[in-house]
């Protein structure tokens, strides 16, 4: 078995802080503009690209053929847009107990780290920079082993904004960092769009953290190689040691029917925008 060359993390509610900030940011910009959103509809499409969940709701709300569909859906996404970095501009921007140990601790297991997330490119550069995480990105978003995080992918950089839960993200960074066999990667997240994306691109194993946007009981529903009370307990779990770990045979939840990612012609392309 192969070793962990790389663990692709989710931002909000995972790596960074989130204590329903990015929905409250969501509910300002909805009732801003006339649109109807139901809260357990929100929580579903956490982690979904920020622009799709618009996309979704104005379609449930007044249908895709409507004559002020698509405006409707720009009136929206630019004011959550304004909303949310002015947020992330303002704010505290912290990271999540443990995270910085759990990056210390890769780096010294020389496993590399990822980041992805539904958040567009802009609003994620004001992030990393609030961390103080994108000191040593290229113009790719490519750093080296001294970097804190080695790359970040949004949905800014796959053809036609695609997030999760399909897998590209997560395949552009193996790209990025030429990186061939998605069983020596490892997903970790807080919603179950993560957890998707993560048995989609087939990877080793797709973990939850129970202490973000989800609790145990809503992300257990989901195909997972298994569900940790917070990034702490990775280094508990044996990804440095491919004797060890999760049975990564079989997720739980594996009789939920998902649809299947291989790195085809069709990923090639979604993942060679930029």
């Amino acid at each position: 078995m192969s070793r962990i060359q790389l663990v692709v993390f989710d931002m909000a509610g995972t790596t960074v802080q989130d204590h329903n900030e990015v929905q409250r940011c969501f509910f300002e910009a909805a009732d801003a503009t006339g649109l109807k959103a139901d809260p357990k509809k929100i929580t579903a499409m956490m982690g979904w690209s920020k622009r799709l969940v618009f996309e979704t709701l104005w379609q449930q709300q007044i249908g895709g053929d409507h004559p002020h569909y698509l405006h409707r859906v720009e009136t929206s996404y630019q004011a959550f847009k304004h909303i949310l970095e002015n947020h992330y501009r303002t704010q505290p921007v912290l990271p999540t107990a443990g995270c910085l140990d759990v990056f210390d601790w890769l780096k010294s297991q020389d496993i590399q780290v990822a980041l992805n997330t539904g958040f567009y490119r802009q609003v994620t550069d004001i992030i990393l920079e609030r961390l103080g995480w994108d000191r040593g990105l290229d113009k790719n978003y490519v750093g080296t082993t001294d970097s804190v995080i080695q790359v970040s992918v949004t949905p800014s950089e796959i053809y036609g904004n695609e997030g999760r839960p399909a897998p590209y993200m997560i395949q552009k960074a193996m790209y990025l960092l030429d990186i061939k066999d998605p069983q020596t990667v490892v997903v970790v997240g807080d919603t179950p769009s993560d957890l998707e994306a993560g048995i989609n691109a087939h990877c080793r194993w797709s973990l939850g953290v129970t202490n973000g946007t989800h609790s145990r009981e809503q992300l257990e529903l989901y195909p997972n190689h298994g569900l940790l009370d917070s990034l702490s307990a990775l280094k508990d779990k044996g990804i440095a040691d491919p004797r060890d770990g999760f049975n990564c045979e079989t997720p739980s939840n594996s009789n939920r029917s998902r649809p299947v990612h291989p790195l085809n012609q069709q990923s090639q392309d979604k993942i060679a925008k930029v």
